[in-house]
């Protein structure tokens, strides 16, 4: 029998969930997960694949280090049989089992009560059937079960066809899902941003509903750490914008991040094709998706602009928006619990986007611009600056001059790297020694006098000279007081 006969004879669905069975099983699994899998199902036990692991396989996306598995096994049982276990949701049927590099977390089979706090259920039942356990998850792409050992796949809700179509779709009603968890509005934009995939007319109907009065979603009560998380997610996607504008239909965007939602409408001038909420999407995009500091830093780069917006001769105008940006998005990455590293690096960049260079820059300029932007933020801005021209709609192309700094900072690194007090050829011990002053605010005021000498002429970073200006300075000539 042909085999488009036999496809359409069974039905689109399970022809797509035998082809997905058929991939799963060509797919060359890690050995030790495999092995993890061999001594759950010992003693005539179940185990399956499931969630994440299962979909990105079936899309050729590469798999990390953790896996889920679900299984009939009480963790306790699971406990029992791995030396490496932690113990990490207990209540809820969940363990970690670490052999080697590889984690794979393992859930009993399970149905779930109410879930009063919008975020976990208040009881949990054990069950062994593996398709009441996957009746609770949220989309259809993560519901489906993969028993490497024999082959099987269970796929009731037609995950798999959604896979072939690109499609999102709820496991059940949509409204009652978000219900449940109120952070899975965010997770249906960060998988239709990162798995470019669209959500069905029920799943758009029920995230238009998620910030209604009476809708009974209790969005406020996601913690920020879980609302970050799957930002950060989103931001990691192929083009950000499409998560970013399913929040803001959904208007969930006005509630999480409503310092980028107020940009929407705020007009900019001629070298803008688009307001600066739509700028900020499309500089976003065009940000380096391996780099999340410049990625949030895009985002975030103009949410200055609504608050420093002056109007001349019909044209926007946002003088110092960089530096009212930089206090919102800190306060933003705050609010959020982004880790204090991120967040300096982002507010750095937003801080200092707005940088103008030109050929008739000296190279003592060059220099003090790299000392106050720092030589390892340099990539970083570079990176920003690209993608905000990128951003603005007007298809300038690349910033060539960008080229020309960058050669000019390559050399000028190569011929003295005395951009901060640090660098220089004397220290602190040496000015106290040479001066006769305590420790205090006078001796970082010398070093910094000495380095804007250096900066001017890098030559002079030596001991000798640097040493000679000290004793002059001492003798109260040729220096500040």
């Amino acid at each position: 029998m042909a085999r488009w006969w036999r496809d359409w004879s069974r039905g689109p669905a399970a022809a797509a969930t035998d082809r997905a069975a058929a991939r799963l099983r060509a797919h060359r699994w890690p050995a030790p997960l495999l092995d993890v899998i061999a001594r759950l199902r010992e003693g005539g036990h179940r185990a399956f694949l499931v969630g994440g692991a299962v979909r990105d396989a079936l899309l050729g996306r590469r798999a990390g280090a953790r896996f889920d598995v679900s299984t009939d096994l009480t963790p306790e049982q699971v406990i029992e049989r791995f030396d490496r276990v932690e113990p990490t949701g207990l209540r809820h049927g969940t363990v970690l089992v670490i052999e080697g590099e590889l984690l794979v977390e393992c859930t009993t089979f399970r149905r779930e009560g109410r879930y009063s706090d919008a975020r976990r259920p208040d009881a949990v039942l054990w069950t062994k059937d593996p398709l009441e356990d996957l009746d609770r998850r949220d989309l259809t792409v993560n519901a489906m079960a993969f028993d490497p050992s024999s082959g099987e796949l269970l796929d009731p809700h037609h995950g798999a066809l959604d896979l072939e179509r690109r499609r999102l779709r709820a496991v059940g009603e949509p409204l009652e899902r978000f219900r449940e968890d109120a952070l899975r509005p965010l997770r249906v934009a960060r998988f239709a941003a990162a798995l470019e995939m669209e959500p069905d007319e029920d799943l758009r109907a029920a995230l238009a509903e998620v910030s209604r009065e009476g809708s009974g979603v209790v969005t406020a009560a996601v913690a920020p750490e879980r609302v970050r998380d799957e930002l950060s997610g989103i931001l990691a996607a192929p083009r950000p914008s499409t998560g970013l504008e399913l929040l803001r239909e959904a208007g969930l965007l006005e509630l999480w991040l409503p310092e980028l939602a107020r940009c929407r409408g705020v007009s900019q001038n001629r070298f803008h094709a688009f307001d600066v909420y739509f700028h900020s999407l499309a500089t976003c995009d065009a940000a380096p998706a391996h780099k999340p500091v410049v990625r949030w830093a895009a985002l975030l780069h103009d949410i200055g602009k609504p608050d420093t917006r002056v109007e001349r001769d019909g044209e926007g105008t946002f003088y110092n928006h960089q530096f009212v940006g930089a206090e919102l998005a800190e306060a933003l990455l705050e609010r959020l619990r982004v880790p204090q590293a991120l967040c300096q690096a982002v507010t750095h960049l937003v801080r200092e986007h707005m940088f103008d260079y030109h050929d008739d820059w000296s190279d003592a300029a060059l220099r003090r611009w790299l000392r106050r932007v720092g030589t390892d933020a340099v990539a970083d801005l570079f990176d920003l600056r690209i993608a905000d021209m990128l951003g603005n709609g007007l298809k300038q192309g690349f910033p060539t001059y960008l080229e020309t700094m960058r050669e000019r900072i390559t050399r000028l690194l190569e011929e003295s790297r005395a951009l901060v007090v640090s660098d220089l050829a004397v220290d602190g011990h040496d000015v106290m020694r040479e001066l006769g002053v305590p420790p205090g605010p006078v001796v970082r005021a010398k070093l910094e006098a000495l380095l804007e000498e250096v900066l001017d002429r890098p030559g002079r970073n030596t001991r000798e000279h640097l040493l000679a200006r000290l004793r002059q300075w001492r003798a109260g000539s040729g220096g500040p007081a």
